[in-house]
């Protein structure tokens, strides 16, 4: 283990991406893997509950027109049907994420801010790809004195990948969940760990976090 990028799990906050209905098997933007990925996220979020580290939760909201969606996906976001669109159910977080369902303040994300979800739980809106472009994500953690980042959530190739780049790129000490990562290839997990990325199962950070 790397002493400078070896995580440090007393110090750790969660990170989901994206975990949302819209994403889900079926859904208007179905990755495949996020549905099963869901069930290793649930468990990650309980135990992170149960040791009352924090949890953030990273998720898109476009509005009907395209005109907060990444050039690629104006046509898509303003198709017929709702996309991760304020307001619908398919916006929400995946039933399992939370302890109880409970709506997205989309006016409040939209505006930058943070919604709380639960103790030492929140919510954020991105308005591309990575978690820390344009959002409090980095002036949060660093006020919990977090170093560490544990990464779940959908579609490594996207919005995961680019957002550990942009934590790496900030120094945090970071752990992909290969299992609760939707999208994830071999290639990539050998990427990860020529970055500092520590690669690991669900179950082995459930044994790493049980301090």
């Amino acid at each position: 283990m790397n002493e400078h990028t070896s995580p440090h799990f007393a110090s750790a906050a969660l990170i989901t991406i994206d975990v949302q209905e819209d994403t889900l098997d079926g859904q208007p933007l179905e990755i495949a893997g996020t549905t099963d990925a869901v069930i290793r996220i649930s468990r990650l979020c309980k135990a992170f509950r149960a040791i009352d580290r924090p949890i953030v939760h990273i998720v898109r909201l476009y509005l009907a027109d395209g005109s907060n969606a990444e050039p690629i996906r104006h046509e898509l976001v303003r198709g017929s049907t709702p996309v991760l669109r304020p307001g619908t159910p398919g916006r929400l977080l995946a039933p399992g994420i939370l302890e109880a369902k409970t709506e997205l303040d989309d006016a409040l994300l939209l505006r930058g801010e943070v919604q709380h979800m639960g103790p030492n739980e929140v919510a954020m809106f991105k308005p591309r790809w990575g978690a820390f472009f344009g959002t409090p994500l980095d002036a949060y953690l660093r006020a919990l004195d977090i170093d560490t980042l544990v990464f779940a959530g959908c579609n490594f190739p996207n919005c995961p990948r680019t957002s550990i780049y942009e934590a790496s790129e900030r120094d945090y000490r970071i752990v992909v969940v290969q299992d609760a990562v939707s999208g994830l290839y071999e290639i990539a997990e050998e990427e990860m760990r020529n970055i500092g990325v520590t690669v690991l199962s669900a179950a082995e950070v459930l044994r790493a976090a049980t301090f």
